[in-house]
């Protein structure tokens, strides 16, 4: 049950917040799904997702509920995640909505790729934890590049007080993981757009 709880992971901190399988819960029950998983030593582990039949009524109901779509782009962002499942699948969201997507697992090769590219970059995904050097260190450098830079700061930690101030005053928005796809597309199109804010934390139940 554990492993799918948001931030259960057995690594350090800074090591990866082990987030895929609590992302992949959220995405299961927000569509009324049930995830379970058999494993056991020496033969793997195999998860069983299942879904519920939608009818007509359901569907009906559904699209009267649903937000606004939520609209993609095709400016230039880079991802800087340590966890190499976050990693991918922002590459995977953002990418599939028209934006080009460019990685990096630290605050050195972010501050790499952006020297190299920053005319072509037109935003920062930038976590806040990672080994080496982290989130907030990164953005201060960024700014010392660029002071216009555009960055979006995620966290699978707790970033309370004085340290998430420093960091949200000089950032575009602050999200939490793990995140919905939604949340994601819209503060990166908020960001985008010169728009400043918030997206809360997004449960996974």
């Amino acid at each position: 049950r554990h492993i799918f709880e948001p931030f259960f992971t057995t690594k350090e901190t800074g090591k990866g917040t082990g987030l895929g399988l609590a992302m992949v819960y959220g995405i299961v029950k927000n569509h009324g799904g049930h995830i379970s998983c058999d494993t056991a030593p020496d033969r793997g582990t195999v998860f069983s997702i299942y879904f519920p039949v939608t009818g007509r009524e359901t569907r009906e109901k559904r699209r009267k509920d649903a937000r606004p779509p939520v609209v993609g782009g095709d400016e230039t962002v880079l991802l800087v995640d340590d966890d190499e499942t976050v990693r991918q699948t922002g590459e995977e969201i953002l990418s599939g909505f028209g934006y080009k997507v460019l990685s990096a697992r630290d605050g050195e090769e972010a501050l790499a790729i952006y020297r190299e590219k920053k005319q072509k970059i037109d935003l920062v995904i930038l976590d806040l934890i990672m080994p080496g050097m982290g989130g907030k260190r990164c953005l201060m450098e960024l700014l010392e590049i660029n002071p216009e830079v555009r960055v979006i700061i995620t966290t699978g930690y707790s970033a309370e007080g004085k340290s998430r101030r420093e960091v949200e005053d000089r950032a575009v928005a602050f999200l939490n993981k793990p995140y919905r796809l939604q949340d994601l597309l819209q503060v990166v199109r908020n960001a985008l757009d010169g728009e400043k804010g918030k997206v809360p934390r997004s449960g996974s139940g």
